[in-house]
């Protein structure tokens, strides 16, 4: 039976079409949920696409947060749900305590888009399987709050755990500390990040690069062999 991923549409999301597109791409069936909708449709994961939900209000994710299908989500991600929120899904994610830090402005204060080199640091993770822990990729980077934050004692805890899952490399875009790009919770099915891999999953689109692909693939073979 083929695995179902659900993408969240917030109003004010920019990238679940695109989203949708890299699952199918990988051999999945994506399921299109609505934020109001509490029901998640029996989806074997979902996904918390990029974009600027309710318009980035009070804080990034802030409002999100709070729409019914998160209920849910939040819900299902606590009893081993695979979850992956991309830059505003990221912010969402922490907005919902799901994964520790929060995102803050960028540190030069400006919209950044670009092609940025991530270092790989965990392959261990439902969504990086197909990763190597030290490789090195490319994937498309654009947002405004990107800054990754969080206190010495959480970054340490992240640091020992093995749950820095990228970090930025060459440069860091955004100044979020200890150059982190990405990172997963305890158990390892709920990862953030803020570049997106869903732009990066064919040649002739796009960055023009597939290193984003392994994201969707991963999250499929898990989803098949478990």
């Amino acid at each position: 039976m083929t695995a179902r991923i659900g993408v969240v549409t917030f109003p004010g999301s920019l990238d679940d079409r695109d989203t949708q597109r890299a699952i199918r791409l990988a051999g999945a069936e994506p399921v299109a949920l609505w934020h109001k909708d509490k029901d998640l449709h029996q989806v074997d994961a979902v996904v918390l696409p990029g974009g600027f939900s309710y318009g980035d209000y009070l804080r990034a994710g802030a409002i999100s947060r709070f729409s019914p299908v998160m209920g849910s989500v939040i819900e299902q991600a606590k009893a081993g749900l695979p979850v992956l929120g991309i830059c505003n899904g990221f912010q969402v994610l922490t907005e919902a305590h799901l994964l520790p830090g929060a995102m803050l402005g960028n540190d030069h204060l400006h919209f950044i888009c670009r092609d940025q080199k991530l270092r790989v640091e965990s392959a261990e993770t439902a969504w990086t399987a197909d990763y190597t822990a030290g490789q090195e990729i490319h994937i498309p980077l654009k947002n405004m709050d990107g800054r990754y934050v969080a206190d010495e004692r959480t970054l340490d805890e992240l640091e020992a755990e093995g749950r820095v899952v990228f970090r930025y490399a060459e440069v860091n875009p955004n100044g979020s500390l200890r150059d982190i790009a990405g990172i997963t919770n305890a158990a390892g099915n709920v990862v953030g990040l803020m570049p997106h891999p869903e732009h990066a999953v064919e040649p002739l689109v796009g960055s023009g690069r597939t290193d984003g692909l392994p994201f969707f693939t991963s999250i499929l073979k898990k989803l098949v062999n478990a």
